[in-house]
């Protein structure tokens, strides 16, 4: 008999954005959706996410950006993942991202972006998609 673990998130805050109201509402919702989520808090550097990802078997990064600087730092983040062999896991990015950028991001390897708005059936069922 074939035992399917609970999708792995991690829902992390890069950067120096204080606010996380958002993510943990995400948290709380991935976790009605049945998913082991781990958060880890405000100001993580690319490199901390990327160790977690790693230590904790990840499936799924979110990444909750505010800062204006999602760019930049998806890109490290990326490249950090990348570095720890975690070419296959999911990167999600929520927050305040310009539809003009997404682009960007998705060029970049990230799998889906969600912004202020986005409802969590839609990431719930994104998450899904992207890890079955």
């Amino acid at each position: 008999m074939e035992h399917s673990r609970r999708t792995r998130v991690l829902v992390a805050k890069p950067g120096l954005d204080g606010h996380d109201r958002g993510a943990k509402v995400i948290v709380q919702a991935l976790r009605d959706a049945g998913m082991e989520v781990i958060y880890t808090g405000l100001h993580q550097t690319p490199q901390q996410i990327a160790r977690v990802a790693m230590q904790e078997d990840i499936d799924v990064v979110g990444l909750s950006i505010l800062s204006g600087a999602h760019e930049a730092l998806c890109q490290v983040v990326m490249d950090e993942l990348r570095a720890q062999g975690l070419e296959n896991v999911a990167v999600i990015v929520g927050g305040t991202v310009p539809p003009k950028d997404v682009p960007k991001l998705k060029a970049i390897g990230v799998t889906e972006v969600f912004g202020a708005g986005s409802r969590f059936d839609d990431i719930v069922q994104s998450i899904n998609t992207h890890v079955r």
